[in-house]
């Protein structure tokens, strides 16, 4: 088990979740990966990503499917693309992303808790 954090901790990340408007492959990358375009709803809006999602998803199949992200991390740099906040996913067995989603439809920038 990791170093264990209180519940203030927890309450200054912010997960919510939000739906994919576009998803295109990024070839520049140094590892296999897409840019995404998700939709937080309000105040949060559109933010964008790039995510090493390419062994289990297309980006056809990605648009309009709802994902969670941890948006308050600082934006950051990944080769030309600037990436605004962190999908969330889980390792399968080899190690590729699996996304953690929720199993139903929820409000766009609904807050995990």
């Amino acid at each position: 088990m990791g170093e264990q954090i209180t519940w203030q901790d927890f309450e200054r990340v912010e997960i919510r979740a939000g739906t994919v408007l576009r998803a295109e492959p990024f070839p520049e990358a140094r590892k296999p990966a897409f840019k995404l375009w998700v939709d937080f709803g309000e105040p949060h809006g559109v933010k964008k990503t790039s995510a090493q999602l390419t062994v289990h998803y297309t980006p056809e199949a990605l648009i309009g499917r709802q994902v969670v992200g941890v948006l308050n991390f600082p934006p950051r740099q990944v080769g030309p693309f600037m990436s605004e906040f962190l999908v969330l996913g889980l390792p399968d067995a080899d190690g590729a992303v699996v996304l953690l989603r929720p199993d139903q439809t929820v409000p766009n920038g609904g807050r995990m808790f």
